[in-house]
């Protein structure tokens, strides 16, 4: 029985091709043309339900090019449309062999046959090479090279423009990249390039139709997208950019009805509106007056497009549907990444798919009846297809341009406000207002949203909140200006738009905006204008809307926070605003008793509220969230939300809910003074989330439980600005606590299948307060400190790392840091992930390692011997020798351990010191120590290395005066205070110099000397740096080598007076300045946050004066220079400049 459908049909043609290879030539070309007409009429009918297999489709093929000769032009035509046909059709990918025989086949065709078959053929080139561009690097040369055919057919001067876009197109789908192949050479992408360039540069002539001019275009786009993409091309040349910007610009707008704009054939970059020039009949059309007009205008979009109305079927269009998924993942979603992970997140990130608003419109509204009518709507249908493929592009070059080079061309796609007279220029916003397709309007949005992604630097000069009266309009204004406009577009576009899925763009867009203006430097007002207008869209019927209208909030609430204007609405009742756009109040929001009811930890009162007791009622958007999150959902919500299912099924969408956690965590986290009236109740809605089955609910729960955490710990700072009475008070963080290590968070991190669960979950339990630590039950604390211990040999980097943070933290508890026996488990604990292969793991617990010593040092100094001797020697050794082992690791580890191994050396005692089991061991240390001080570290290490170094010479035990590290210290010391460009190393150097109290403890007379001679240099060259932004720290660091100067002549011997006063004969003219300033400059805060008097600065140089004028008295007069007498001569001067200022 014959095998049914397309697959039997090809089979069947296959073995009559084979039964025609014996057949007379006459017979045989009858015979063909029938079989290839039965075969494409079968190509073009209905979808099949089963496709033929590749092998079969190739084999047809390749029999049929055998069978017909050059020289019959008719049949090399039509076994050219069944190649282009069968491929398209049935998406085969042609295998090397039979590419290589079709694609010579094709080439020669193009040499010999006439031109009227060239199209066809041309065609058949283009579905050959489509995702076989590497398979086909052999025939580059005829294609592409100097006299390369498709440069021939794609040149400007040719006349048949059928024939111009095959060749494009072919061009095009040859550009197309394929994943882990290797792409066209350079040479080729730019010729490819250029050819495209110059097609999307030329203008329509009256002999070309606008259909077949669209679809040129559109092919010559797709190829500049594929380039980029693909290629992953990076725009560099200015010349080039602003040629294909600005043919991007003319097709962006490309008969946009209403519309007509001539670009110039190169935008350049400047600050200044980019050159427009309209035609004036067209600037007299008034825009729309009111939201009203415009929302009619777009309830009569075009209906549903019939199957097929659109170009040419397979791998000509298959471009749009990657167009549009470029455009869908083009943007960057606005959520957190863990929204994405969320089940039935990606349908709630606002991708571009049907709208059933737009495309429900009955077909008597939507289609023309007249034949004059169709065409204009076909045409108008490709021209916003170009629009689209345009910008599709322009996202993809976006992405090939550096920021700084893109945001040069800022004002000829961003709007600017109007000059007076003179017509609003055309910008992406134009489109996003006038398009009548709801697609383009959507396009138009993401590519702005992608302008405005990582802008925050540009943005940050914007400023207008003082009047400029000036002759000129700074760039800052103009920014500025920029800025208001935007927000005006957008929130015109948001009360205007009536599809849904262009309606999440404009409020991501609006997300994006916030996110990066700078509103601290502009008038107020904007955030608020915002803020009132997306409310209503809080209750929208399309789940994807209210998720992204929570995502602006959430962006607004984080900005620059604390912002005063953010502040202002926040404390607005909840009916504000809520009608301002004649919606109805949304329906999540309930009467604030029975808000408080539905969470049984809440208590009668507030929790410390700033005002010293609660609001009337919560904070309108804290209402909202909590609502969404907790509530059980209605019945009215739209059909789209069966798109995200939730665990369980009673609640809203679970990305909705998600988004509600971030914006409760970011409001905490902004605005605690305003949250923490609720601080339980904010508990309680944390521990649920934790409760359910859902991993990424569980997953915020443990986030807003660390923002909680973590606002308290802020408030508590003894630097704090929060007065005590404002802040929450211990008790009811206890009380908090106790709940939350009552509830799910020890089981979560005991069980949870999910890594970064139980990572977030242990960040939670580190941000607990100290204060309320240790008032919680014996029992809870003794379950913390188990579970981190536990944790931090967990499997999984991330969590480990978790927990050696974790224990960090812990190390700093007064109530813990005395348990000698916590101090030795959580040693080793450290040590035992110092050794992890993770770096993060490594990192993390170097941090910790560092704070663990830190506390060795606070307990030696507040315990005194009896800690020290109950601590193991054996662990302090293991200390010592893991730290010099990690300080030869990445800069990250490095930092801290550097850190550590200062700590573990100053804590020694003079047992260990003379025990020979720690002698090699601590040479190893200083040894690593020193180097680090020289290296080629980052500044950060180096820091640290000094710092360290510091640390190491307050141990009186060490043999700082005869021990040969000693001088190799010093040495290194003496260095980088001269000559590290990092000021802020030069000062904790000169501070490390500084530390010895004894002056044996600097060795002999040369080596002092030296030190000496070093911080003169330095002190010199205390304003010589090549970056500016280290100029801000030249006053701290004179100030402490001053301070270093005066400490070692306080320690001065006779034998070292006459290489100072040597020092100061050549240098003590140019130091001079310096000192007297060091004197009149007190007050200053220095480096170590500790300020200084002028009584305790003069004091200190009238004892280094009398310390002197003893030893030069000894000497009897034999010192060339009285260092004495400088010094007096300074003090004189001073004296005598503060009563002149006094005076």
């Amino acid at each position: 029985m014959a095998e049914p459908g397309p697959a039997g049909s090809v089979r069947r043609c296959l073995a009559r091709l084979g039964a025609l290879r014996a057949r007379p030539d006459g017979a045989r070309r009858t015979e063909l043309h029938l079989l290839f007409d039965q075969l494409i009429s079968e190509s073009c009918g209905p979808e099949p339900a089963a496709a033929p297999g590749p092998q079969d489709v190739c084999a047809v093929l390749v029999q049929a090019c055998q069978l017909v000769p050059l020289d019959q032009e008719h049949l090399v035509s039509k076994v050219c449309q069944l190649i282009h046909h069968l491929l398209n059709r049935y998406q085969v990918m042609v295998d090397e062999q039979n590419l290589n025989f079709l694609l010579s086949y094709c080439i020669s065709a193009l040499r010999q046959c006439s031109s009227w078959t060239h199209v066809e053929i041309l065609q058949a080139l283009a579905a050959l090479v489509y995702n076989n561009g590497p398979k086909c690097q052999k025939y580059l040369p005829d294609l592409l090279g100097q006299a390369g055919l498709l440069l021939q057919f794609s040149d400007p001067a040719q006349a048949d423009v059928e024939l111009r876009r095959a060749a494009v197109r072919s061009m095009a789908n040859l550009c197309l990249s394929v994943p882990a192949q290797p792409y066209l050479d350079e040479s080729y992408r730019s010729v490819c390039f250029q050819t495209f360039l110059s097609v999307l540069q030329s203008s329509k002539t009256s002999d070309v139709d606008d259909i077949t001019f669209c679809l040129l275009l559109q092919s010559a786009l797709k190829g500049v997208q594929s380039l980029l993409n693909g290629g992953k091309m990076k725009l560099m040349q200015t010349d080039q950019i602003g040629a294909l910007l600005a043919v991007l610009k003319k097709c962006m707008f490309h008969g946009l009805p209403g519309l007509s704009i001539e670009v110039p054939t190169a935008l350049y970059p400047a600050p200044l509106p980019q050159y427009d020039k309209r035609s004036p009949a067209k600037q007299e059309q008034p825009e729309p007056a009111t939201s009203k007009h415009a929302g009619s205008r777009r309830k009569k979009c075009k209906g549903k497009q019939k199957k097929g109305e659109f170009g040419e079927e397979g791998r000509e269009d298959s471009g749009d549907a990657g167009n549009e998924s470029v455009l869908g993942s083009g943007l960057q979603k606005l959520h957190l990444e863990e929204v994405q992970k969320g089940p039935g997140a990606g349908a709630g990130s606002g991708a571009l798919c049907p709208v059933q608003g737009w495309k429900g419109v009955s077909s008597s509204e939507s289609e023309y009846s007249d034949t004059e009518g169709g065409i204009q709507s076909k045409v108008r249908s490709y021209q916003a297809n170009v629009r689209q493929g345009a910008l599709a592009c322009f996202l993809s070059t976006i992405k090939s341009i550096e920021k700084r080079v893109l945001y040069g061309y800022w004002s000829a796609f961003v709007p600017d406000a109007p000059g007076i007279g003179s017509p609003q220029s055309v910008s992406l916003m134009t489109i996003a207002l006038k398009d009548p397709s709801p697609k383009t309007r959507a396009c138009a949005l993401q590519v702005l949203s992608a302008f405005l992604e990582g802008s925050k630097q540009f943005l940050s000069v914007a400023e207008d909140a003082n009047d400029h009266k000036r002759a000129f309009t700074p760039f800052s204004v103009t920014i500025a200006s920029s800025v208001r406009e935007l927000h005006r577009c957008l929130l015109l576009a948001l009360v205007a738009e009536s599809s849904s899925q262009t309606l999440t763009q404009i409020v991501k867009c609006l997300a994006n905006l916030v996110s990066n203006a700078p509103y601290s430097r502009l008038k107020p007002g904007l955030l608020t204008r915002v803020w009132n207008q997306i409310k209503p869209y809080i209750s929208h019927k399309d789940v994807n809307v209210r998720v992204s209208s929570l995502t602006l909030l959430g962006a607004i609430v984080s900005v620059q926070a604390p912002l005063p204007e953010v502040q202002l609405l926040l404390q607005q009742p909840s009916s504000s605003g809520l009608n301002s756009s004649g919606s109805a109040t949304p329906r999540r929001l309930l009467p604030c008793e029975q808000w408080r009811k539905a969470l049984p930890w809440a208590g009668e009162g507030a929790v410390g509220s700033p005002a010293g007791c609660a609001p009337a009622e919560p904070c309108w958007l804290l209402r909202l969230c909590v609502s969404t999150v907790v509530l059980p959902r209605e019945d009215s919500c739209s059909d789209s939300d069966a798109a995200f299912p939730c665990v369980p099924s009673a609640y809203e969408p679970c990305p909705l809910r998600l988004e509600a956690l971030q914006v409760l965590a970011l409001l905490v986290k902004g605005y605690f003074p305003m949250a923490q009236s609720y601080f339980l109740e904010l508990g309680e809605v944390a521990c649920r989330c934790m409760e359910e089955m859902d991993p990424s609910i569980q997953l915020h729960g443990a986030k807003l439980l660390e923002e909680l955490g973590t606002g308290v710990l802020q408030q508590h700072k003894p630097d704090s600005p929060t007065a005590p009475e404002q802040r929450v008070p211990v008790s009811v963080v206890v009380t908090f606590w106790t709940m939350v290590l009552n509830g799910p968070l020890p089981g979560t991190l005991q069980s949870s299948p999910h890594p970064t669960l139980q990572t977030s979950a242990c960040d939670a339990l580190s941000s607990i307060l100290p204060e309320a630590f240790s008032l919680l039950q014996g029992d809870q604390q003794i379950l913390c400190v188990t579970l981190l211990l536990g944790l931090n040999h967990s499997e999984n980097p991330l969590v480990k790392a978790a927990a050696a943070r974790a224990l960090g933290v812990y190390i700093l508890f007064p109530c813990l840091r005395q348990d000698v026996m916590f101090v030795a488990d959580t040693a080793n604990a450290i040590l035992n992930s110092l050794h992890d292969k993770s770096p993060n793991v490594r990192a993390k617990a170097a941090w910790s390692l560092g704070n663990l010593t830190d506390t060795l040092i606070i307990n030696m100094e507040t315990m005194g011997q009896s800690f020290q001797e109950e601590l193991s020697d054996l662990l302090l050794l293991k200390l010592l020798r893991s730290a010099t082992e990690a300080s030869k690791d990445r800069d990250k580890v490095k930092s801290n351990a550097v850190r550590a191994l200062g700590n573990v050396l100053h804590f020694l005692q003079p047992c260990h010191v003379a025990n020979p089991r720690f002698r090699e061991a601590m040479e190893e240390s200083l040894q690593a120590l020193i180097a680090t001080v020289g290296s080629e570290a980052t500044m950060k290490v180096r820091w640290n290395a000094c710092y360290a170094l510091g640390n190491v010479f307050k141990n009186p035990a060490l043999p700082l005066g005869e021990a040969p590290w000693a001088t190799q210290a010093f040495s290194a010391l003496s260095s980088v205070v001269k000559s590290c460009k990092n000021f802020k190393v030069r000062i904790k150097s000169a501070m490390a110099l500084s530390i010895p109290s004894r002056r044996e403890c600097y060795g002999s007379t040369e080596q002092f000397c030296q030190i000496w001679s070093a911080l003169v240099v330095a002190l010199q060259r205390s304003e010589d740096t090549e970056d500016f932004l280290e100029f801000k720290y030249s006053s701290s660091l004179r100030t402490q080598i001053c301070r270093a100067l005066l400490h070692l002549l306080g320690l001065a011997r006779a034998t070292d007076l006459p290489l100072l006063g040597a020092t100061l004969r050549e240098h003590g003219e140019a130091i001079k300045p310096f000192v007297l300033q060091y004197l009149r400059s007190s007050g200053e805060e220095s480096e170590a946050g500790a300020h200084t008097d002028l009584g305790e600065r003069e004091r200190g140089l009238q004892r280094a004066i009398e310390h002197l004028s003893g030893l030069e008295r000894e000497l009897q007069g034999k010192a060339r220079l009285r260092v004495s007498l400088f010094l007096q001569d300074v003090l004189t001067d001073h004296t005598s400049a503060t009563k002149l200022t006094e005076a």
